[in-house]
């Protein structure tokens, strides 16, 4: 496995038959699954909550292995080495610690189909209830459209390395301009996704993310093997600026690249996140409100629904981070080393210009051998398949559960909710591929979805979990201002921070946006009667959050004096302070391996293996080991 500066690899016929059997087999998958997946609207979307916790894991980690997010964070690991395992908080990634440590139990004690129709279990069914849900199922169909987009966007800029449009051009009767030849690969891409999770709803999106999952370990390995033997760390030391292997920083990023890869200091400048410290307690702070706020109404959502009680969806957060991040960053650091070492060997030019997101498709087409380019090709397209699937999979949950079977026709049967479910899946991708047209960067999606769309859901959906008073009128009003925020803001104030880079201006804009639909929650609250004490009773009871709770609590205990209150907020927040030390072991662990840092490896894997050791005692032997029937 050797790497040579004369090789550049193409796709050969065993790459294509490798790539040509992945896509076969998952169209079979949403074949053989579709008259299971049709029985009803809880098989068509949470597999009948029969499907294993671990299997679930598994598929919410294919899911969140997406194929933009990689060249993304590729890209960053070139660039920024270990102090990249940071920027991913944007995300933030260690949201799956707080639904681990608690929030995935509370929502899973509800027992509902959609993150929108839990919303009447806490606001219930009147004026302001409905106002509430309808919020929710808007906010859901946007980011939904959004994350479909930022993928369009990604496989088509990925296919293109590999598949340039002279070799295909030949066999279609149509001419496409070069801009739109990233489009169209993502149209066909997108088009099989859609039919197997249209055809085989959860369970085939579980079953092909298994398949998939397998196929991304085996070229994450494989990858990482390649690095390991043909860079050496004298080697990559020379190439790379002082602080590169070092993943502390100051209050500036004091990353130099000058004398060794010169453009890298302009992508730098451009990303906007030279004052590190700052940049990274807006990230933190950003990043500890989302994840209190629980999971967006995606499928992460969906996947937490489908568990068979609340135990194993507290268990299957907490295995998402163990396969997904040593797996995934054994990728990431394998393909960044190798684009460094022989960075001279890369063709970055895109339209004219320099893109530092072409790094991980251009190193796969250098350096990867003929097979094992297919199995990595395969691998990242199953990456985007299962991100692409189950986003798709989501919004039909929305709209035919929660809008066309409430409102439109009650008395709808299976088959016609299941077919209606089918035809929103369509339509929801054709939407989402328009709006990808009209989208150059992968980084400008993700910044405006996790920086601005989900900043104007933080407020509403912090306050749900922990203050008795919040209503539906203020959750309504709360959650409408930040959705409005998070589309008007940039353009607004834009001008105003004519200084900050374009793609982290909604992160500047945050604070902003939380004042406003802050206020516009707690105004509306109170402007309103609170909730009826039965639904506030109701939800207390069965939840049992811990937070600002006081007359409900005392309202319960009054009823039922054996009733045991949760008391457990210092205990899971140290479990989450615990497992983001956890995790972010297990980003930088795979790093040190492949870059060969050695001593560091050791004192990352002892302070993971010391955490976990904390968490066996205070997370999972004190888990709830009630087990109900998967429908309870």
């Amino acid at each position: 496995m050797c790497i040579t500066g004369d090789i550049n690899m193409q796709l050969q016929a065993i790459d294509l038959t490798i790539i040509g059997i992945y896509l076969l087999s998952t169209v079979f998958i949403g074949i053989y699954l579709q008259r299971r997946a049709a029985e009803n609207l809880k098989s068509y979307f949470q597999g009948g909550k029969k499907l294993p916790w671990y299997m679930l894991g598994l598929s919410n980690a294919s899911g969140m292995f997406d194929i933009s997010g990689t060249m993304w964070l590729v890209t960053l690991c070139f660039v920024y080495g270990l102090k990249s395992i940071w920027i991913p908080w944007l995300w933030p990634v260690f949201n799956q610690v707080f639904l681990a440590a608690y929030l995935s139990t509370w929502l899973r004690r509800s027992n509902v189909l959609t993150g929108a129709e839990w919303i009447q279990t806490r606001f219930g069914n009147d004026r302001g209830g409905r106002l509430a849900h309808m919020v929710v199922v808007l906010f859901a169909v946007i980011s939904v459209l959004g994350f479909l987009a930022y993928g369009f966007v990604g496989v088509g800029k990925f296919i293109e390395i590999f598949i340039p449009w002279e070799v295909v051009s030949a066999y279609v009767p149509f001419d496409v301009s070069p801009e739109y030849v990233p489009h169209l690969y993502g149209i066909f891409f997108t088009s099989i996704a859609t039919f197997y999770v249209m055809l085989g709803g959860m369970l085939s999106i579980v079953w092909a993310d298994v398949l998939q999952f397998s196929i991304m370990t085996v070229s994450a390995v494989i990858i990482a093997v390649l690095a390991i033997v043909n860079v050496s760390p004298e080697t990559l030391q020379a190439a790379t600026p002082e602080g590169w292997a070092n993943p502390f920083f100051g209050w500036t990023l004091d990353l130099d690249w000058n004398g060794l890869i010169n453009e890298v200091n302009d992508k730098i400048l451009s990303d906007g996140y030279s004052l590190f410290s700052i940049f990274f307690m807006m990230m933190l702070f950003k990043g500890v409100l989302l994840s209190l706020a629980g999971p967006a109404p995606n499928y992460d959502m969906q996947k937490i629904l489908a568990t068979r009680s609340p135990r194993e969806a507290a268990m299957m957060s907490g295995f998402v981070s163990i396969v997904l991040m040593p797996i995934r960053y054994l990728m990431i650091a394998g393909f960044a080393v190798l684009a460094i070492v022989y960075y001279q060997e890369l063709d970055l030019m895109a339209g004219g210009k320099l893109d530092f997101e072409n790094i991980l498709p251009s190193a796969m087409l250098q350096f990867a051998p003929v097979g094992i380019l297919g199995l990595l090709l395969a691998g990242l397209l199953a990456a985007f398949m299962s991100t692409f699937a189950s986003t798709v999979n989501a919004a039909p949950a929305y709209l035919i559960n929660d809008i066309y079977k409430r409102y439109i026709n009650p008395e709808a049967s299976n088959r016609r909710l299941v077919y209606a479910s089918y035809l929103v899946s369509v339509l929801v991708v054709v939407i989402s591929t328009l709006i990808g047209l009209f989208v150059e960067s992968i980084n400008s999606v993700l910044q405006w979805l996790v920086s601005g769309l989900w900043g104007g859901y933080v407020v509403s959906n912090v306050l749900k979990w922990y203050w008795w008073r919040l209503n539906g009128m203020g959750y309504f009003w709360g959650m409408l201002a930040g959705i409005i925020g998070a589309l008007a803001f940039p353009p607004l104030f834009g001008g105003l921070l004519a200084g900050v880079a374009t793609d982290i201006l909604p992160l500047y804009l945050f604070p902003l946006l939380l004042l406003v639909s802050g206020l516009a929650c707690v105004i509306a609250s109170y402007l309103t009667a609170p909730e009826d004490p039965t639904i506030l009773d109701s939800f207390y009871r069965s939840v049992r959050p811990w937070g600002l709770w006081g007359p409900v609590r005392e309202r319960v205990l009054s009823a039922d004096p054996d009733f045991e209150p949760n008391r457990d907020f210092r205990r899971d927040m140290f479990n989450v302070t615990v497992g983001i030390i956890a995790q972010t072991c297990l980003v930088a662990a795979p790093i040190f391996l492949v870059t060969r840092e050695n001593a560091s490896l050791a004192a990352t894997m002892t302070v993971f293996l010391i955490s976990a050791a904390v968490l066996k005692k205070t997370w999972y032997d004190r888990l709830d080991r009630t087990v109900p029937d998967a429908t309870a």
